[in-house]
């Protein structure tokens, strides 16, 4: 992993979503809308919360959300033009920000140059194996043939991993926008592709831009074993999103206290991408059933270990939940006003709990690869303690209750209070009802 990941922390944009973009591509021939210099003017209020970089979803030419891609090489005209995408780029720069892209090469569109070549051309098109076709009997030029789609999105064609021109193509895609200045991808439904594909491309995207962050989204399955086998730097801790929001609404810690464990074992081999939301899951706003844990579910995120990613949004409170229908994905997809001073009131007091905790993370920059361990746990009640992996000195501790009454937790060690409404004294912290404590000792 490059070393300039264990500062890394993200603010993660739905772009088309964001700039209010129209649902389907812009009608052949119409001028580009110029949409991205919208995103240019959140920039210093990312600065301002505290985060390092920026990481876009999709803003690659598509027919619709994105991720029906139709040409990696072209900015989607519902955005901007490719200088319209530099400027944004070196707007980040200029202010110390990093860039990440969205990498959507499982499948593309049926837009996509290579599969309209094999619609016009039939079974002899110089890009008929890049795709998985079945062709009837007689098929000529102008057959559509059966062919593999990415679970049952018959709008989206699953490209053939085997073939070495695909491989070439998505090396040449990656290496183009990190020579063009981003600083890393996140590999959209990574886990739907062998991670030999990867093991495959990678090499060459090293070799040119050994300095570039790859991460692969995986909901579930071996995290390690896919980091060691595809070559990726880092994988999406779902496991980890699944078991904070859960145990909160549950009221048990030995959920989370579980999935810790499995955790602190991912950190021997890598450093998993960590988040409480994201595009595609309903907000962690509307997720939790007790507004009073929102900021338990913050400061698990910026105290455990792993790259943290923060939805944009989130940070405001919004809400939003999916549902699993067409446009489903819109109320957690939503526009942004023009800029942050047009945002609604409510949300800023959010905000300013983001920017205590990101703070804390900017502080203890060794919590991106700590040592976890759990001081005491109660249904109600957690406390944990973290450590430099490299055996540095100091240590974070994270006090949690959710229980209805005040509680008293030991805390050994403590010395200061560095987060939350704790009251610390004598090797012990007071929290109110549903109350939280980041600690440092």
């Amino acid at each position: 992993m490059p070393g300039w990941v264990e500062h890394a922390m993200w603010w993660h944009v739905y772009p088309l979503g964001f700039v209010g973009a129209e649902k389907e591509a812009l009608p052949l021939g119409a001028a580009p809308a110029r949409r991205l210099e919208h995103l240019t003017a959140w920039l210093d209020y990312v600065v301002e919360l505290g985060l390092s970089g920026i990481a876009l979803g999709p803003v690659f030419a598509s027919q619709t959300h994105g991720y029906d891609t139709v040409d990696h090489l072209e900015i989607d005209p519902r955005l901007g033009t490719e200088q319209d995408f530099d400027a944004v780029v070196a707007a980040a720069k200029a202010r110390g920000l990093r860039v990440t892209l969205d990498g959507v090469f499982n499948h593309v569109g049926r837009e996509f140059w290579a599969f309209q070549l094999v619609l016009r051309d039939g079974p002899t098109a110089a890009t008929a194996s890049w795709f998985h076709l079945e062709w009837p009997e007689g098929a000529g030029p102008g057959t559509e043939p059966g062919y593999r789609d990415f679970e049952g999105h018959h709008a989206l064609v699953a490209l053939n991993h085997e073939e070495p021109a695909v491989v070439d193509y998505v090396a040449g895609v990656m290496n183009h926008w990190l020579d063009r200045g981003i600083d890393g991808w996140r590999l959209d439904a990574a886990y739907a592709l062998s991670p030999s594909f990867w093991a495959k491309v990678l090499p060459s995207v090293r070799a040119k831009n050994p300095e570039a962050y790859v991460f692969g989204e995986v909901l579930h399955g071996d995290y390690a074993a896919f980091v060691a086998e595809s070559g990726v730097d880092s994988v999406t801790q779902y496991e980890l999103w699944k078991a904070i929001w859960s145990s909160l609404n549950d009221a048990n810690f030995f959920e989370l206290d579980w999935t810790l464990t499995r955790h602190q074992e991912l950190l021997e081999s890598f450093v998993p991408l960590t988040f409480v939301g994201n595009h595609d899951v309903t907000r962690i706003a509307s997720r939790l059933t007790d507004q009073r844990h929102l900021p338990h579910t913050v400061a698990l995120l910026m105290t455990l270990a792993g790259t943290p990613t923060v939805y944009a949004g989130d940070e405001q409170g919004m809400t939003g939940v999916k549902e699993e229908r067409a446009g489903g994905d819109d109320a957690v997809r939503p526009p942004f006003p023009a800029t942050p001073a047009d945002l609604l009131p409510f949300g800023w007091e959010t905000y300013r709990l983001h920017q205590e905790l990101i703070a804390v993370r900017r502080r203890h920059p060794w919590l991106h690869s700590a040592r976890t361990e759990r001081l005491s746990c109660t249904n109600t009640t957690l406390v944990l303690r973290s450590t430099p992996r490299d055996g540095g000195t100091g240590a974070v501790l994270l006090a949690l209750s959710t229980d209805d009454a005040a509680t008293t937790l030991p805390v050994p060690g403590a010395v200061s209070v560095l987060a939350g409404p704790g009251r610390l004294h004598e090797g012990v912290v007071e929290l109110d009802p549903h109350g939280w404590a980041v600690l440092g000792a």
